[in-house]
């Protein structure tokens, strides 16, 4: 990979250096990185690749039942994709092929705030994403122990979730196209036994079970909380635009298609499991979903239920990971991080970003399936805020900005659309509890301290920062844009 020093580039927005430059029109998408094969993610493999960063099935939905009964929760899965996952793909379509580069929604908030903004949303978002994929190692074991009780805790469950996270940690470093395929795989085996069991269920169907509220009892935090977490991260496909064949084609279409299938897919096994079984508020918790396969189809469905379950978190992990450590190597290449960052593997990986993701995981992975979506979900919001913010920025600063793919709506429309996810936000934030809420401001002072630390090392020339030569020169597409303008 061809290298330009940040010292020796004026124009250049570096880490803790900014000159008033922006990055503004990303005018043809930049050529073929030597060293790896660019762009050989198309729509099917990317269609499963977003479906799995976003969802990866109905596992983990349970906790909505639990949180609010039958009623609320279907609403919920109904009316959550109007009010979050269709904005926030719509923006992600819109902001990704006008970016097509692996920093995703950093290069989007650099532009409109600029880097120091854009630190900090690449560090709550990288670290957002290290939290939920430590989730999947907990929901494949919470679901494996109810016919291996002996991985549900002590040493047996340290041992499995570090013998898991190996295995899928060496699976994303072998490269992206065969992470995209196995989606494909993954998600099919996944799915299927959740069609096998709608067809058994159809003459135990009560629609009155459908109906269940008790609005007096309803767990807020848990069920907005739960609601949050499996319909949103649609933006995270964007630090992977890099990576895509024809991104401002492939990548509106890709989006349009995963949430017709994320929502079809939490929809109709939540029906099946709330209309065939006799309500139990207390036991819909992550891996019910097996208990009911055996109630309504017997051992054999309970164990096709668990195997997909497995297949689901493995997708979920790899499609996350590949999400996160590209996200590092984007950053690194556009001068944010330091240079060892952008290092690839001999498979066209990033091998330093795939590490740190990893022991991210490692760490996490002790925490309980609640607290960890709620810490996540603390600081997601913290990063889709400053990308809405982002969105309409761009509209107003640079209207006549090169756009392959243009949500239909003007410039008080964009702010219209992003007034309900933002309201959700608050709601989301204000029902946190106090550790989440503190911890999570934790994490958030230590990336302002971050980025104040990296420019001192760069200025003290103790670490190396380059933005890459294949990456387009921005302040010459500027000017280039406000000629083109002028004319």
């Amino acid at each position: 990979m061809k290298l330009r020093n940040t010292t020796n580039r004026q124009a250049a927005i570096a880490m803790g250096e900014y000159d008033g430059s922006e990055y503004v029109v990303i005018n043809e998408v930049p050529p073929p990185r030597a060293g790896h094969s660019s762009r050989k993610v198309s729509v099917l493999p990317l269609v499963f690749l977003i479906f799995y960063e976003v969802s990866g099935g109905p596992f983990g939905v349970e906790d909505s039942v639990n949180a609010a009964g039958p009623l609320l929760a279907l609403l919920g899965f109904l009316a959550f994709p109007f009010i979050w996952s269709i904005p926030e793909a719509l923006i992600t379509a819109e902001m990704g092929t006008m970016f097509p580069e692996n920093s995703g929604y950093v290069v989007w908030v650099s532009s409109a705030l600029g880097p120091f903004w854009g630190f900090q949303q690449g560090w709550v978002k990288w670290l957002s994403g290290v939290i939920d994929n430590a989730l999947y190692p907990v929901l494949f074991l919470d679901y494996l122990k109810s016919g291996f009780p002996a991985v549900g805790h002590g040493f047996p469950r340290v041992l499995a979730v570090l013998a898991l996270t190996i295995v899928l940690t060496y699976m994303n470093y072998r490269g992206l196209t065969i992470v995209g395929w196995v989606a494909i795989l993954l998600g099919i085996s996944s799915l299927l036994p959740f069609a096998v069991m709608g067809l058994i269920s159809i003459p135990k169907l009560r629609p009155g079970r459908w109906f269940v509220a008790d609005i007096h009892h309803v767990d807020w935090n848990l069920y907005l909380n739960t609601l949050f977490w499996n319909l949103n991260y649609w933006d995270s496909i964007s630090t992977l635009a890099g990576e895509v064949e024809n991104p401002k084609k492939t990548l509106p279409k890709s989006l349009f298609y995963a949430v017709i299938l994320v929502v079809v897919s939490y929809f109709i096994p939540l029906l099946v499991g709330t209309g065939a079984v006799p309500l139990q508020r207390d036991k819909w918790t992550d891996g019910y979903f097996s208990d009911i396969a055996k109630m309504l189809g017997g051992v054999w469905l309970r164990w096709w239920i668990q195997a997909a379950a497995a297949m689901s978190n493995m997708g979920m992990f790899v499609a996350e990971m590949s999400s996160d450590s590209f996200q590092l190597l984007g950053m690194a290449e556009r001068g944010m991080l330091p240079e060892f960052f952008a290092k690839r593997s001999r498979y066209g990986t990033p091998l330093i970003g795939i590490l740190f993701s990893a022991s991210g995981v490692f760490l996490l992975s002790w925490m309980s399936f609640q607290e960890i979506v709620a810490a996540e979900n603390f600081l997601y919001c913290f990063g889709m805020i400053l990308e809405f913010i982002a969105f309409v920025r761009l509209r107003y600063k640079y209207p006549n900005a090169s756009r392959p793919y243009k949500i239909p709506v003007g410039n008080i429309g964009s702010i219209l659309m992003c007034t309900p996810p933002t309201i959700l936000i608050c709601a989301v934030l204000a029902f946190s509890s106090l550790k989440v809420m503190i911890v999570s401001l934790i994490a958030v002072v230590i990336g302002l301290v971050m980025h104040p630390c990296l420019k001192h090392f760069e200025k003290k020339r103790w670490m190396k920062f380059s933005i890459s030569s294949d990456l387009p020169d921005i302040q010459a597409t500027a000017r280039e844009s406000t000629e083109t303008f002028i004319a």
